[in-house]
């Protein structure tokens, strides 16, 4: 039962949103969701530049917006609950993080409330889209299509460790039932070299990959997409302390002290995710705008952790690098 202050305090937290939801009625803002898998304080710099881009498109939160936030705090079994929320909320269109299981969560709880994505896979593969040109349905969106980066960041990491004979690729679990794995077993036998797949989720199942391909005898590192921002600290560490050469997806990992770095600029996407919403605020249907696809990539060394592992870095890879790290 709740007590009479208890129940005040309540009422007054209450009290206090129903100006702002008043007065956003009155003006008649329309009410975006944003839904992530991710947590808010890893997700800020993300959710910054999707707010850059619908401000490109003359939507300002707090202005002439107001958006609704779900975070899954990286438990996915919650997303089709917080986008059926979103959903009863009706909400004028859902945009979601760097994030495939938003993404579908999202679509299984709407058919008609359109629906722009960000993700790392291929969106017709996935079922997110009848095509990448005319989507067709309530959803489109920004892919970065990773799976086909990884084997060339496995080329990448065999032109900076050619000695390398065991490479371990550390991915989410649902990355193995797609062709991410199939690229990467190609480029490797190519190079001629092993690659070990490890499968990581959680803190726990970052631990246990390390022991094990520390334990196989690993000798480079292939870190793939999907894994929570939260891991990075964790992974980032656990790759120095065995000072295993390593190559991440995003820039951040590279700033942040890993090796090296190759990938599409994240926040840029997220731009384009909130460009998208804008429009389709404005009136442009989502069946008809196109997936979008990335056209640059940044390759980042650390020369830094590289000295620390007393690893040259090869001078033509120096030289088409797009940042190094002093």
């Amino acid at each position: 039962m709740i007590q009479r202050r208890e129940f005040l305090t309540l009422l007054g937290g209450a009290a206090a949103a129903w100006p702002m939801a008043a007065g956003a009625q009155q003006a008649g803002l329309p009410v975006i969701g944003y839904l992530d898998l991710g947590s808010p304080e890893p997700g800020a710099a993300l959710v910054a530049a999707f707010r850059k881009g619908l401000s490109e498109t003359g939507y300002v939160e707090g202005r002439n917006l107001l958006i609704e936030y779900r975070w899954a705090r990286n438990d996915s079994d919650r997303l089709p609950e917080l986008a059926a929320d979103l959903v009863r909320r009706r909400v004028a269109a859902i945009a979601t993080g760097d994030s495939t299981p938003s993404a579908l969560a999202a679509k299984a709880a709407t058919a008609t409330i359109p629906i722009i994505f960000c993700t790392g896979l291929d969106p017709v593969e996935t079922g997110l889209v009848a095509r990448l040109d005319r989507p067709g349905g309530n959803v489109t969106g920004i892919t970065h299509m990773n799976a086909e980066l990884g084997p060339k960041r496995v080329r990448l990491l065999h032109d900076l460790t050619p000695g390398a004979t065991r490479i371990a690729a550390l991915i989410p679990n649902g990355a193995l039932t797609t062709r991410t794995v199939p690229g990467l077993r190609s480029a490797a036998a190519a190079l001629g070299v092993q690659i070990e797949f490890f499968a990581a989720d959680t803190s726990p199942d970052v631990d246990a990959a390390f022991a094990s391909l520390v334990e196989k005898r690993c000798d480079a590192l292939m870190v793939g997409t999907g894994l929570a921002s939260e891991r990075r600290v964790q992974i980032l560490t656990l790759a120095t302390r065995h000072a295993l050469s390593a190559i991440y997806p995003w820039r951040e990992d590279a700033v942040a002290g890993g090796l090296m770095s190759y990938g599409i600029i994240l926040s840029d996407q997220l731009r384009q995710v909130g460009i998208y919403t804008g429009r389709i605020l404005k009136g442009d249907k989502p069946a008809e705008l196109p997936v979008m696809r990335p056209t640059k990539f940044e390759l980042v060394i650390n020369l830094q952790t590289a000295r620390a592992f007393g690893l040259p870095v090869p001078p033509d890879l120096l030289s088409i690098a797009d940042e190094v790290i002093e």
